[in-house]
């Protein structure tokens, strides 16, 4: 039986004291997107918002992430990221006192969503209006992704398990905004020992086909830091 949200399906039914607020982050169309699903209170100010629902009385908040995940992208379990909390007064789709957030990073390609209603992808620079809560809850979920991009964990977790390593540059300049230089990505690739090649390759029609890689195992990493490249 497909898991619901509270939210989504009966937006009147009460008022969360506590909100647990999903932020989907994807790799698409040479941008970041997120994942919206439509207000069903007729009553509400914005028509678009945020996955979200109140935790349940025996669930941990990371139960409750991954039930709101599993709601929001028709069955799926992705990597969450804890953002933080935010109790600033500032309005919330179901008046939540206080919003515990949680980015759920799906691989590029992995988009493709399997709901009863109707959900959207939206470019992270061409949101719709939201609650002024969940707007800053966007900006902080991308903050917190950004910088903890040395550690490396977040580009691989936004990739599938096999990928070249033009794709893994791409979801780097998304996430630093910025254009990384080609040569010295590679190097400094090799040197920290976060990748290693597989005996496949992929074409995509154009030139020579590009190998495969995957993310190293840690325990096998010659160098175990974070990784930081040259921006052109």
């Amino acid at each position: 039986m497909r898991e619901r949200l509270f939210s989504v399906v009966r937006p009147t039914a009460r008022r969360a004291s506590v909100a647990i607020d999903l932020v989907p982050v994807t790799p698409m169309r040479g941008g970041l997107a997120t994942l919206l699903v439509p207000s069903m209170d007729p009553r509400a100010r914005e028509p678009w918002i945020l996955p979200w629902d109140a935790p349940r009385d025996v669930e941990t908040l990371d139960d409750g992430a991954a039930r709101v995940c599993r709601a929001a992208l028709g069955g799926r379990s992705v990597p969450l990221e804890q953002v933080g909390a935010f109790g600033d007064g500032q309005r919330h789709p179901g008046e939540a006192e206080i919003s515990i957030t949680f980015a759920a990073l799906v691989p590029l390609g992995g988009a493709s969503v399997a709901l009863e209603i109707e959900a959207r992808w939206f470019d992270v620079d061409a949101l719709p209006a939201l609650a002024p809560r969940q707007q800053r809850i966007v900006a902080a979920a991308l903050e917190s992704l950004r910088a903890r991009l040395d550690l490396a964990s977040v580009a691989f977790r936004l990739l599938p398990p096999a990928f070249t390593l033009t794709e893994l540059q791409a979801v780097y300049e998304l996430l630093v905004g910025r254009a990384l230089h080609k040569a010295s990505f590679r190097r400094t690739l090799q040197a920290a020992g976060v990748v290693e090649p597989l005996a496949e390759w992929r074409s995509d029609g154009r030139g020579r086909p590009a190998q495969l890689f995957r993310r190293a195992p840690v325990d096998d990493r010659a160098i175990r830091r974070g990784v930081r490249f040259e921006l052109l």
